[in-house]
């Protein structure tokens, strides 16, 4: 019974404190379950490996969460059978009895963005045209994952090919937030962020074009990563990819636990809490009212940049020399002339009705433009690159809320009108998340908090190309100034 009483103490003193001199205690095999599900990753992760708790004990208490509370908030998709999940957990465990520990991950339960390929499970990006699709071969962070030792138990819900920050689809239909199921999850990793808030993953992986990473950690209170483009890439080709894969975790710790797996690039293996004394930060708020904003997410974001002040950080407010409205046009741009790469379906007549709208939409858009207008585009982000090297001569970090309106109902496709201000197009009310995918930048999303609604919200800290690792001190840092990670959600259960 010494495992039981470890994951007790785990969960209040910390891991590295427990190690010696355990004790048996009693546990209902229900608050043995709960207690396993609670650990974070890289705390479940020394369980399994020093046998406090077998893989398949852990699969159980994942599996018993998920058929709890999935049905209410559709994280999580595609669930391979329970049987074959079991069976695939006493392995991991033989495995490790014979003296074969396979990594980090070693027999952790992980459910991957539908958007990406896992060998055997199906692949549907959530749309009907491949609602029947298996994949054939793992994807390249899948396959480093399932060497750290992962189970793959399924995927994660997102919107059709990802578009749009809200996790709907006509397969599986939307994703709720941890917080409150009735509302938006966010995107499109929404099924990663809410499967994290939910206790019902211990890691998850996503992918970030336009907040894609950082839009569901705020939604759910937890910790997204879009790391600098050449990360997951390991080019350092210009101009930058706008999108990439990333990782997301329940804290900072975990985030750095699945970078460190996935990533091409090397990543630093140890990272510190960054000295918060004398650090400079460009406070961007809402661009002189540029983006429209609702009432509390400015001054959630004003508060907390204000606890960084008191930990020894310098707050200014600033805001880029560069035009605005041509950074939306280089966004839509060079987005919509992404959207042809589709084409072929949009021409088709028998799959053409079964595209979203705003796909649809955005394909027409990419047909509208020339070759002018996408030269342009590319002056314009080449000049966005030399504002944030001038910005990041003055300021280690710049700061932005994360979203421009609080989660809102999962029931409404994207939200037209933001604080009485019209939202032109679908993806209008995500602008504040563009900034870094321009400039291929790291990016955390860190919690703010909480409205008066219980809604959380999160905040971007931006950092310079390539600096990943100071982003990510910077996350650790500020979890040790902050709280609002440990407040958990009430959770609604299936009836």
């Amino acid at each position: 019974m010494q495992r039981r009483r470890f994951l007790k103490n785990s969960l209040t003193l910390g891991v590295t404190t427990t190690m010696a001199g355990l004790t048996g205690c009693s546990h209902t095999a229900s608050n043995f379950s709960s207690q396993l599900t609670d650990l974070s990753a890289t705390e479940l992760s020394i369980a399994i490996r020093d046998k406090h708790a077998s893989c398949v004990e852990v699969m159980q208490a994942y599996l018993e969460r998920i058929h709890t509370y999935n049905p209410v908030y559709n994280a999580i998709i595609n669930l391979v059978d329970d049987d074959v999940l079991l069976n695939q957990a006493l392995a991991a465990d033989q495995a490790l009895a014979q003296g074969e520990y396979r990594g980090w991950m070693h027999g952790m339960p992980h459910a991957a963005k539908d958007l990406t390929e896992v060998a055997g499970l199906p692949y549907t990006s959530g749309s009907l045209m491949f609602a029947d699709r298996i994949g054939e071969n793992d994807s390249a962070p899948v396959a480093r994952m399932r060497e750290a030792g992962a189970i793959f138990i399924g995927k994660t819900n997102v919107p059709e090919f990802g578009l749009g920050s809200q996790s709907y689809n006509s397969l599986f239909g939307a994703c709720g937030s941890a917080y409150n199921p009735t509302l938006t999850s966010g995107g499109s990793s929404g099924g990663a962020g809410s499967g994290l808030g939910t206790r019902m993953l211990p890691v998850a992986d996503g992918s970030d074009m336009m907040g894609s990473l950082r839009n569901p950690g705020a939604y759910n209170n937890v910790i997204g990563f879009r790391p600098s483009a050449n990360v997951m890439s390991g080019t350092d080709s210009e101009p930058r990819a706008l999108s990439t894969s990333g990782p997301m975790g329940r804290n900072t710790e975990d985030t750095i636990r699945l970078l460190q797996t996935i990533a091409v690039a090397p990543v630093a293996q140890q990272f510190n809490p960054l000295s918060l004394r004398d650090v400079k930060i460009g406070w961007m708020g809402n661009f002189d009212n540029y983006l429209a904003m609702e009432p509390g997410v400015l001054e959630l974001c004003e508060e907390n940049l204000g606890s960084v002040a008191e930990a020894g950080a310098n707050i200014e407010p600033v805001k880029p020399e560069i035009n605005l409205f041509d950074m939306w046009f280089c966004w839509t741009t060079l987005r919509h002339t992404r959207r042809l790469s589709m084409l072929n379906y949009y021409n088709d007549p028998a799959t053409r009705p079964q595209l979203k709208p705003e796909l649809i939409w955005e394909i027409e858009q990419g047909l509208s433009l020339g070759e002018s207008d996408v030269n342009r585009a590319n002056m314009i982000r080449a000049n966005w690159y030399r504002e944030l090297d001038r910005l990041f001569d003055s300021y280690d970090f710049l700061a932005l809320p994360t979203a421009q309106l609080f989660p809102y109902s999962k029931e409404t496709h994207w939200p037209e009108t933001i604080n009485g201000r019209t939202m032109d197009t679908y993806h209008r009310w995500m602008e504040v998340t563009l900034y870094a995918s321009l400039g291929g930048i790291p990016v955390v999303n860190v919690p703010v908090g909480f409205d008066s609604q219980g809604r959380p919200m999160g905040m971007q800290i931006m950092g310079k190309f390539g600096e990943d690792q100071k982003v990510l001190e910077f996350a650790l840092a500020y979890e040790q100034i902050t709280d609002h990670l440990a407040q958990r959600p009430n959770l609604v259960r299936a009836i």
